[in-house]
């Protein structure tokens, strides 16, 4: 067989029936790699160009801020959306149409030619990235039931460090390529991007992937393919209200949170009843260390996206950086978080990597007080560092805590939730940023920004000492191990 039917015999998956010992099938590495960085890396290399996507359209920062919560707020929907079909229908088909989404929302970026399409493009990449994370956890765990090993701490670490150690690099990435060819670079790239996920998935995800077993080790059967639709609009409606007030809060807009309440209170009211919930609240309310989890991901990454995006702004604006040296003096932040996830990935102890990760950040805010328009390079590198340990620490232990925590046969839904929660946290820190910085990134506004990160972080440091749950977590992947 030649020509092109012979190419496509080769790039169509085979079916194999691996011995029971065989280990992880790291075919599968790159397009779980790859996918699962497309998020990421559209969230941080959009902080570079926010000021100057700012000056091409004549808008101020509040208006700039959507670009950031558009994305946010379509992934925090649909990762638990989507993350429910995969556990359904299994990861193929959601990566591949997610994948090929990010392909056109890049091109409709790179043409965009005005702000509001420019948003609309970010929406779609929110949309289109919400499938490879929840595809890339559930091939995680149907590998480990093929191969007997509950612990796969080397793949969750290499998932941990590409996704830690791209959202860091991203703003150096966006810096060159804005200096490259302008700001529509940064849309332009996923272009690439989704072409190479389009081929590796094609080539070598499985068509039909194993299904993990339930929490009771028994065969979990097919779930209803039915969504509910009502509970994702109330879910919809709750966060965009919330995200419009904390956007702009005032007396003015009061009806905003009153909004959310009830919304908040129809989405329990729906929840607890519908035969097949979006987020099924009755079992999430019987795992509090999972509900934990979700509590320490919101808190942990409104410190982390507040730093990206308040103190990248504040490089440009307040001390007059461009946008790619801005990037490059972000640079070590990146190799500090590859640094930490990769030497801490084999180690058992979720809880000593989350203690130390939120110490790390408690010190990376309190130093930004320090910082002014001519403090010295070493400062401004140093910080950053600081923030890259944490950073790293605290993406590898929430994970891991994820992973062991959640239902086997929901583990899609567990991690596209888990995403939710990370970009709640993301669009609390858009939302901060925005009122921080109305007029501008000043050093006063970093200064006050500062200090409401220091405040989450404290509490997020509160929250970990007191649960002996991680330290039996711990205790049990060490035995496994």
């Amino acid at each position: 067989m030649t020509g092109p039917a012979a190419l496509l015999a080769r790039l169509r998956p085979r079916r194999r029936q691996p011995a029971p010992d065989d280990g992880f099938d790291r075919r599968l590495l790159a397009p779980m790699v790859l996918g699962s960085v497309l998020n990421p890396i559209n969230s941080s290399m959009i902080a570079v160009a926010l000021v100057p996507v700012g000056v091409a359209f004549g808008a101020p920062p509040a208006e700039t801020a959507w670009l950031v919560t558009g994305l946010y707020l379509a992934t925090a929907i649909g990762q638990p959306v989507i993350g429910r079909l995969v556990d359904t229908h299994g990861p193929r088909r959601l990566y591949l149409a997610g994948t090929a989404l990010v392909g056109l929302a890049g091109l409709l970026g790179a043409l965009a030619p005005s702000l509001g399409l420019l948003i609309a493009a970010r929406v779609l990449l929110g949309l289109g990235t919400s499938a490879a994370y929840p595809a890339a956890m559930h091939l995680t765990r149907s590998e480990a039931e093929r191969t007997g090993r509950s612990s796969p701490t080397g793949v969750l670490t290499v998932l941990a460090v590409a996704n830690q150690t791209i959202a860091v690099v991203g703003p150096t990435l966006g810096g060159l390529l804005i200096g490259a060819g302008g700001w529509r670079a940064v849309f332009a790239v996923n272009v690439p991007l989704s072409l190479a996920c389009l081929a590796l998935g094609a080539a070598r995800l499985p068509v039909a992937a194993r299904r993990p077993a339930g929490a009771d080790g028994g065969e979990r059967p097919g779930r209803p393919e039915r969504l509910d639709h009502l509970g994702i609009a109330l879910f919809a409606v709750l966060l965009l209200a919330l995200v419009l007030f904390l956007m702009k809060p005032g007396p003015a807009r009061w009806y905003l949170p009153v909004l959310a309440v009830l919304a908040a209170v129809a989405f329990a009211l729906r929840e607890r009843r519908a035969r097949t919930p979006f987020i099924d609240l009755r079992a999430l309310a019987g795992n509090r260390p999972l509900i934990a989890t979700y509590l320490r991901q919101v808190l942990g990454y409104t410190a982390i996206y507040a730093f990206l995006y308040g103190y990248t702004q504040w490089l440009e604006e307040g001390r007059g950086l461009s946008a790619a040296t801005a990037g490059l003096v972000l640079l070590p932040l990146s190799l500090t978080a590859l640094a930490a996830a990769g030497a801490s990935g084999r180690s058992p102890g979720v809880r000593g990597k989350l203690l130390v990760g939120s110490a790390c950040q408690i010190t990376a805010c309190a130093a930004l007080l320090l910082v002014h328009a001519n403090s010295p390079g070493a400062l401004l590198v140093g910080v950053g560092v600081l923030a890259g340990v944490s950073q790293g620490l605290i993406g590898l232990g929430t994970q891991t805590a994820l992973y062991h925590q959640a239902d086997p046969a929901a583990i899609a839904s567990a991690a596209g939730l888990l995403r939710t929660f990370m970009y709640l946290g993301a669009m609390a820190a858009s939302a901060a940023n925005a009122a921080f910085f109305p007029h501008g990134a000043t050093t006063v506004g970093l200064h006050h920004l500062a200090l409401f990160m220091l405040g989450g972080a404290a509490l997020l440091f509160l929250l970990i000492v007191p649960d002996r749950s991680l330290g039996r977590l711990g205790t049990r992947l060490q035995q496994e191990i």
